[in-house]
């Protein structure tokens, strides 16, 4: 049986894939609360003249700073704001962790996730929330259509006989397309730190293109070997040449 998403008819999911998928949502609420509540006691810090440096890792050790009794010079009532905050911070990021390991500990029980996690850059919550999505992609003709429907597929602005590429649509499923955008991300930052394990495509095109341009193709590609991965039940095998 199918079901219409977005213009495509995709598998309809099952009840195991329905209880994946809200893990998935409730996480990324999580998520989503946690950064408004980062950017937002940075913003009021600021005004302080109390800055916190960047990265989430940074702004959860300011936190837990606070919480332990580091002593900010601010009006008391400015003080007793941040601890509030500090202290919401911490229980946010602590259902986010929650989710993230009981997302990890799922991911195990399903062959196809395994397979995905195959990929380089494809973790286990990027692996399950594509499998619980598309099953096992077979309502797409081909990796590219595949990741057309993420809205990973570049604009084509094509005249006179040049072909003119532009932004990628961003049409299709957020959710799944942010998870990939973020793993290849971290990608490109292993392949800055460590070249010598590196992809020599991705470095190739690393050389040639902005970072994060190169991001949104290794994106792309990946799209299309999840697509195959899927379709043929077999890990990802990684070409010698």
């Amino acid at each position: 049986m199918l079901a219409s998403l977005r213009g495509r008819f995709v598998e309809a999911k099952s009840v195991e894939q329905q209880a994946l998928l809200s893990l998935h949502r409730a996480r990324n609420l999580m998520v989503r609360q946690r950064t408004q509540l980062v950017n937002a006691l940075r913003s009021m810090l600021a005004e302080f003249g109390v800055y916190i440096a960047k990265g989430l890792a940074r702004a959860i050790s300011f936190a837990q700073g606070v919480l332990a009794g580091a002593e900010l010079e601010l009006p008391e009532i400015a003080q007793d704001v941040v601890h509030n905050l500090c202290g919401q911070l911490g229980v946010l990021h602590g259902q986010v962790r929650w989710y993230e390991a009981r997302l990890r500990l799922e991911s195990k029980r399903d062959p196809r996730v395994k397979l995905l996690q195959t990929i380089p850059g494809v973790g286990p919550v990027t692996a399950s929330a594509i499998a619980a999505s598309i099953g096992s992609g077979h309502q797409f003709k081909n990796g590219r259509e595949f990741a057309a429907w993420l809205g990973l597929t570049p604009t084509n602005r094509s005249s006179g006989g040049k072909e003119r590429l532009g932004r990628i649509t961003k049409m299709g499923d957020q959710y799944l397309r942010q998870l990939l955008v973020v793993g290849m991300t971290s990608l490109v930052r292993q392949t800055k730190s460590h070249p010598e394990r590196a992809n020599k495509w991705l470095t190739s095109l690393l050389e040639r293109k902005p970072a994060r341009l190169a991001t949104v193709a290794m994106a792309n590609k990946t799209a299309r070997i999840v697509w195959a991965v899927l379709t043929k039940n077999e890990p990802y095998i990684p070409r010698t040449t």
